[in-house]
């Protein structure tokens, strides 16, 4: 079975780890500090924060806004649900920004017309997380000056789009926001097993989120009360959480991010061969705009009215693992519970009705990218012909 996502691990990464395993601190030793600052160095941002997962870097990149109770934050509707809920876990509320159907990411026209009504009904939000969907930017300078404008933090969701570029710079650099999220989930650009990141360029902001990801504890005296004993000393001085990155993590994060554009030259070039290979079948494919700027995390057409599940199944059948990213977060169960109805997004819920994901990663071979476009040109030419069929018998009843 060809998957949609697939890590590549190889020895200099495996001997890494083994060394750590060796002859170092498994946790709280020097890899985590080395892999923050190869983050930094990669992308551009001035501090990094490495932890377990990326929902808990979100977590604490609201908690260092202040994002609380009484607060709300906006999102994209096309998401894992973990960027809606980072959101919840500090008690505020959660309101969502339809998306552009080209892009598919959060649309800038539909962020302003929602923040100039926010205004009036002086509802405005405390932040907002842009998600850089499928590994392609959202248009983070336009966004940026809006969210400026109305006094708006800006989160990207960058989870991701590790190794994609926006503007000739790298993702992450953190130009038009006040943070910057990665993931390193096995699907991902690279890999720390699970893991995830938190970048900026504000020294108070990183500071804050560092606390509220060990435990709300310090050892700097400057954020201590009253006079400190001795170097053994700490002080809890917020309620925080235990997300730290271990060293295991973070020496495999270092191997995996030396090799990170060589990854991304690879999914651009499989992002290539599938516009050649799919643009005269009956599919919306992604915007081509995107080929040599996105990280190409996804490869998601759109279908034309075929029946989806029996595309799916007959891709199955064939050897090849489709996905659909996303079920859109609004129609949850728990956020419909809230409140949310399916029609409040439509252009989200159009794309989600309509969405596959096939197959793309960097281990991909040429043999298994064809096998895959073979397999999908058969689908969607059974599903025609069985859509016929049912038509036929449907008339003659």
């Amino acid at each position: 079975m060809i998957p949609y996502g697939k890590h590549s691990i190889d020895q200099q990464d495996i001997l890494a780890v083994v060394d750590v395993l060796e002859n170092q601190f498994l946790t709280q030793g020097k890899q985590v500090p080395a892999f923050e600052e190869a983050l930094c160095q990669y992308t551009g941002a001035q501090y990094a924060l490495a932890v377990n997962s990326a929902t808990s870097a979100l977590h604490v990149a609201c908690l260092a806004l202040d994002v609380k109770a009484g607060d709300i934050v906006w999102t994209t509707p096309i998401t894992f649900v973990a960027t809606a809920n980072c959101i919840r876990f500090c008690g505020a509320d959660v309101d969502f920004v339809d998306i552009n159907p080209r892009s598919r990411n959060f649309c800038p026209t539909a962020l302003a017309q929602k923040l100039e009504i926010a205004q009036a009904e002086k509802r405005l939000p405390k932040a907002i997380i842009a998600v850089h969907f499928a590994g392609y930017s959202c248009e983070m300078q336009q966004i940026y000056t809006l969210c400026q404008q109305y006094g708006v933090k800006v989160i990207e969701d960058a989870c991701h789009a590790l190794g994609g570029d926006y503007q000739g710079e790298k993702i992450g650099n953190c130009r038009y926001s006040d943070f910057t999220v990665f993931s390193f989930h096995p699907v991902k650009s690279i890999t720390t097993a699970e893991g995830g990141a938190l970048l900026s360029n504000q020294q108070r902001l990183i500071e804050r989120a560092t606390l509220f990801a060990k435990h709300g504890v310090t050892r700097e005296q400057a954020q201590m009360q009253d006079v400190v004993e001795g170097p053994w000393c700490y002080q809890q001085v917020e309620l925080g959480f235990n997300y730290r990155m271990s060293d295991l993590q973070a020496a495999l994060g270092i191997t995996q991010l030396a090799k990170l554009d060589a990854f991304i030259t690879r999914r651009r070039t499989l992002a290539d061969n599938y516009f050649n290979h799919l643009e005269n079948l009956p599919l919306q494919l992604p915007d081509k705009k995107q080929l040599a700027e996105s990280a190409w995390h996804l490869y998601a057409v759109e279908l034309k009215g075929q029946n989806r599940l029996q595309v799916y199944q007959l891709l199955q059948q064939a050897g090849v693992h489709a996905n659909v990213h996303y079920s859109p977060v609004h129609l949850q169960p728990y956020y419909q519970k809230l409140g949310f109805n399916k029609g409040d997004f439509p252009a989200a819920e159009h794309y989600a009705a309509h969405t596959l994901t096939i197959p793309l990663f960097q281990s991909m071979t040429d043999e298994q990218q064809l096998h895959v476009v073979q397999a999908l040109e058969q689908a969607l030419e059974q599903a025609l012909e069985q859509a016929l069929e049912q038509a036929l018998r449907d008339c003659t009843k």
